[in-house]
């Protein structure tokens, strides 16, 4: 318990994932293959000295909508083994439109080796509350892994409400939300009531989010600047306002331009002018234009990336 004045608020106990986590892309070979080598290489630079806390697999950025189940456990895998003995973390996204599919793939996920489980709102089927909430407990149940829950409306078509977040943090193994709703007095609403340890999921809004009592961000820009994201945190973290706005200002370019188009594809354009593996992306995404490459890179220089990324 931490007092300002007459003010009394606790810190989220559910902050196990550490502070800066990165989605990270699925690698593909030529054929259009899961590349697993390359996977884990890339979650081995990831979280090197220095950069990210863990990496997040099966995600959005991970085209998890175009990967088969076994994939998913492969790339599982390969993140376990590159961060072995690092204490660094593997989260594994389970999230689908089916609470069944989702317990199997949450079970699955246990068996190999992940950390924790980012669960995403059932999309394209809309549930009510109610569903949602059922929904998050029957998967909640299936394992001992610590969930953190996705809010992301604009891609599932349902937001998670505040009341329905609160009653979820009553499940002991849900323990952290992934905020991408950008609406900051409903997650305020929800840290003042629950405690569950806040991620922001909107790099834009990795400042602001800090500034209402996030504990970090699960990130796309930290493919690229894992450790100014760092910086970002602890500067915040040590009172030193200036400083981290001065950081969340220099990043700004590079958030946008990781954006313009879909984020697997950016972050693949940027991986391969940065010499780092990531390869094609699968279909339905498809590979950014010379024109789309171009502003990219333009986004990376202006915020210092190709200055200051080494491989």
């Amino acid at each position: 318990m931490t007092t300002i004045e007459n003010l009394e608020f606790t810190t989220p106990a559910g902050c196990v994932f550490g502070s800066v986590l990165t989605a990270m892309v699925t690698p593909f070979d030529g054929c259009g293959r899961v590349d697993l080598p390359a996977a884990e290489e890339l979650a081995r630079w990831l979280t090197r000295d220095g950069w990210n806390d863990g990496v997040v697999v099966n995600g959005t950025t991970g085209e998890s909508i175009a990967t088969s189940d076994h994939e998913k456990s492969k790339m599982i895998g390969a993140a376990r083994r590159a961060v072995a003995g690092t204490g660094k973390k593997v989260i594994a996204g389970v999230g689908s439109g089916d609470t069944r599919h989702s317990i199997k793939l949450a079970q699955n996920a246990a068996d190999w080796g992940a950390d924790g489980l980012l669960l995403v709102a059932p999309y394209y089927s809309r549930p009510s509350q109610r569903g949602l909430l059922r929904h998050f407990r029957e998967i909640a149940d299936s394992t001992e892994l610590p969930v953190m829950l996705y809010d992301i409306p604009k891609r599932t078509g349902v937001a998670i409400e505040p009341e329905t977040l609160v009653a979820a943090a009553q499940h002991p193994n849900i323990v952290a939300v992934k905020d991408a709703k950008g609406n900051l007095e409903a997650s305020s609403w929800v840290m003042r009531e629950a405690p569950l340890a806040y991620y922001s999921g909107d790099d834009a809004l990795n400042l602001p989010l800090l500034s209402i009592g996030a504990v970090g961000f699960v990130s796309v820009v930290g493919h690229v600047v894992g450790d100014r994201l760092q910086d970002l945190f602890h500067l915040y973290s040590q009172g030193q306002i200036d400083q981290a706005l001065a950081v969340h200002r220099e990043l700004l370019p590079v958030y946008r331009g990781m954006f313009r188009a879909p984020a697997a594809a950016s972050v693949k354009a940027a991986l391969q002018s940065l010499d780092l593996p990531g390869g094609s992306v699968r279909s339905p995404m498809v590979e950014l234009t010379t024109d789309e490459t171009k502003a990219l890179l333009a986004d990376m220089e202006a915020s210092g990336v190709l200055r200051t990324v080494t491989v």
